[in-house]
């Protein structure tokens, strides 16, 4: 954690899987994540980190990295100061959300955690699934998981299962 704490960006490989336990250590520290695969957190945490991974990330594709097409310590060197320090805020915004509050803490009531966010998730696509299936659709639908297009870089259409998902959350 004092590695991260002294980091202005942490470089987040894939592991064993996708996700690391290194990308939440390095929020909590306040540490900027650099991600090589969109599926490290873009398109697994859509309930916990913003639609704009921009805002709190660096994505560098892998395949780049490969092909030498671009270097890791050029690409972080040329974002502006400005835009690292928005970035940085961005994060520390982000920590309540990947973390388990104390339920005896103070502040619980106004801030929502993982706990909360993930529960509120669940609930909401429980309900989707029933609504669709009391208008007789599939509700196989509900499951954006099973679509091979998952682990793509965030886009329009990420953007509009972001949209679809807060419409069906507004309901």
């Amino acid at each position: 954690m004092k590695v991260f704490e002294a980091s202005v960006f942490c470089l987040q490989p894939s592991g064993d899987s996708y996700t690391r336990r290194s990308t939440f250590d390095s929020i909590l520290a306040g540490c900027i994540p650099v991600f090589f695969h969109p599926g490290s957190a873009y398109v697994q945490y859509l309930w916990h980190f913003p639609n704009t991974p921009s805002k709190y990330s660096v994505f560098i594709s892998e395949k780049d990295i490969r092909d030498q097409k671009v270097m890791i310590n050029e690409t972080l060197h040329r974002i502006p100061k400005r835009q690292v320090s928005a970035m940085r805020e961005e994060v520390i915004r982000l920590i309540p959300r990947v973390i388990y509050a104390d339920p005896r803490a103070p502040r619980l009531e106004t801030v929502e955690d993982a706990f909360d966010i993930a529960v509120e998730g669940v609930l909401d696509r429980v309900e989707r699934i029933r609504r669709d299936m009391k208008e007789g659709k599939d509700p196989g639908i509900a499951f954006p998981e099973l679509n091979t297009t998952k682990f793509d870089m965030p886009g329009p259409g990420r953007e509009r299962k972001l949209r679809s998902f807060r419409q069906h959350k507004k309901e």
